[in-house]
């Protein structure tokens, strides 16, 4: 699965994201995500992009409905990934329209993603 999502510790979630994307994927671990929420509370997302090579083309990519139902227990993510990945994920995480912080990380800088996810 391109897609995978594991509990580190406390409210913080790793999602790791490998190869092509699929919509279908995406809405699965959401759904898993939002299972979480009503167990925990508030989130904060490590995404590791590895290897990941793009979203699935043709997809309706536009459905804002998850974050409009969760998108406020949702309290910080990072990214984490090779730097030709920036804007993209920036955009597609909804960076300019959360409440949330995001920020992106060099695929080298992990122990900083995580110190700042902390925060």
């Amino acid at each position: 699965m391109p897609i995978s999502m594991h509990h580190e510790r406390d409210n913080i979630y790793r999602v790791e994201l490998r190869g092509m994307l699929r919509k279908a994927d995406l809405e699965q671990c959401q759904e898993r995500l939002a299972g979480e929420m009503r167990r925990v509370g508030g989130v904060k997302l490590l995404f590791l992009l590895d290897g990941f090579d793009g979203w699935e083309p043709h997809a309706n990519w536009n459905d804002l409905s998850f974050y409009i139902r969760k998108g406020d227990s949702i309290e910080r993510i990072a990214i984490v990934g090779p730097a030709r990945w920036r804007s993209e994920t920036l955009m597609f995480a909804g960076a300019d329209l959360r409440r949330a912080p995001v920020d992106f990380f060099d695929e080298n800088a992990l122990g900083d993603a995580r110190t700042w996810l902390s925060s």
